[in-house]
């Protein structure tokens, strides 16, 4: 099932060579937008991830295709096990990316994720 955020913006869009995705929570497909990924805030950018490789693959790009990312962490202590699940997931090289410290995310999330990817057309 393709994830579908509920919410009123472009999921992604095309500039170009580029693509936006905007910022993804670690929600469940086919699941009401409030049912995050268990796991805390590593279960939450591994689902994050997949939801934001759901549209990548939309727009006819990939998590490859990643060159710049913004994390959102509302707890900067989860910082390293998020780092873990980013290795997991991107390989050398990997996206420049900024975090940052937030006091809150939509819907009680804990951990968002936004990317810029490199995908000329095909």
């Amino acid at each position: 099932m393709t994830y579908v955020p509920a919410r009123p913006y472009s999921p992604w869009r095309r500039a170009g060579d580029l693509v936006i995705v905007s910022g993804q929570l670690g929600t469940v497909a086919g699941k009401e937008t409030t049912t995050f990924a268990e796991g805390g805030a590593p279960g939450q950018l591994r689902q994050a991830l997949k939801n934001a490789a759901s549209l990548l693959e939309e727009a006819g790009s990939s998590l490859a295709d990643v060159v710049k990312a913004t994390m959102f962490i509302v707890d900067m202590s989860d910082f390293t096990s998020l780092n873990e699940v980013w290795l997991d997931v991107f390989s050398d090289p990997l996206p420049t990316r900024s975090a940052f410290a937030v006091a809150e995310l939509p819907l009680g999330a804990l951990v968002e994720v936004e990317f810029w990817a490199y995908s000329p057309e095909r």
